[in-house]
C-alpha cells in the first residue's frame, strides 16, 4: 500500500509539477516581472506620464527558471501525495479512484488550497501593502484545512448534517476575515494585480485538474499492476 502511494504521487505529481511551472513560467512569471519593475522604482504609474502597459521585461534566466521549475515540482509532488493517500482512504470506504474521478478530486484540492483563501486574502505581486505574513500564513493554513474538511464531508458525509457543517466550515474564516495592512499603498497599477490574479486562479486551476487526473490514473494503474503480480 505504502509503496503504490508513494509511486503514484511521484509520477502524477512530477508530471503535474511540470507542467504546472512551465504553465507559470508562460503566463505568471512575466506579470511578476511587471510588476517589479513597478517595485524596484523603475517604473512609475502615478503622475501625469502615461507608462507604457507593455515594457521590455527581463528574459530567460537559466537559474531562476530552473529552479522554480525544480521547487513547484516538488510542492505539487508534496500536495499530490497528501491527495493519493486520501484517496486510498476513500478507496476503503468504497470510492472508485480513476482518471475521471481524480478530476474532481483535482478540482476539490484547487477548491480547498487556492480559491477558498483566495476568495478573501487574493494572490499580491510584489509591492503591495499586505499583512503581517505570519498572520496571514496562520489564515491561510486555517482556511486550508477547513475547506479541505468541508470538501470530505460534502463528499462522503452523506447527511444533512454534515452538509450544514461543510457550509459552515466553508463561511467561518471569511466571516472572521483575513489579516488586512493598516492602510492601502503600494507602487504596482491595480491592472497588473488583478491580472496576476486572474492567472494565478486560472494556472491553479488548471495544475490541480492535472494533480487530480494524473493521480487517479497512476493509483488505479499500480493497484492494476499490484493485482496482477499478485
Amino acid at each position: 500500500m505504502y509503496t503504490r502511494i508513494l509511486t503514484s504521487a511521484l509520477f502524477a505529481g512530477a508530471a503535474a509539477g511540470l507542467i504546472a511551472a512551465l504553465l507559470q513560467l508562460v503566463f505568471v512569471q512575466p506579470v511578476l516581472l511587471h510588476a517589479e519593475l513597478y517595485e524596484s522604482g523603475e517604473l512609475v504609474h502615478f503622475g501625469g506620464t502615461p507608462v507604457s502597459a507593455h515594457p521590455e521585461l527581463p528574459g530567460f534566466d537559466l537559474m531562476r527558471d530552473s529552479l522554480s521549475i525544480v521547487f513547484t515540482m516538488l510542492t505539487y509532488t508534496g500536495y499530490t501525495l497528501v491527495m493519493v493517500a486520501l484517496m486510498s482512504m476513500a478507496e476503503g470506504r468504497g470510492a472508485a479512484i480513476n482518471a475521471r474521478t481524480g478530476l474532481i478530486w483535482g478540482i476539490a484540492g484547487f477548491i480547498a488550497f487556492h480559491l477558498a483563501p483566495g476568495f478573501t486574502l487574493a494572490p499580491e505581486v510584489p509591492g503591495v501593502a499586505a499583512a503581517d505574513v505570519g498572520d496571514r500564513q496562520v489564515w491561510w493554513t486555517a482556511t486550508v484545512a477547513t475547506a479541505g474538511a468541508a470538501m470530505w464531508l460534502i463528499a462522503y458525509g452523506g447527511n444533512k448534517i454534515s452538509y450544514l457543517i461543510a457550509v459552515a466550515l466553508l463561511m467561518a474564516p471569511h466571516l472572521i476575515g483575513a489579516p488586512e495592512p493598516d492602510s492601502f499603498s503600494g507602487p504596482v497599477p491595480t491592472e497588473i494585480g488583478a491580472l496576476f490574479a486572474a492567472r494565478a486562479f486560472g494556472v491553479g486551476l488548471a495544475a490541480w485538474a492535472l494533480v487530480g487526473t494524473f493521480a487517479g490514473y497512476f493509483w488505479q494503474t499500480e493497484g492494476e499492476r499490484a493485482e496482477a503480480s499478485a
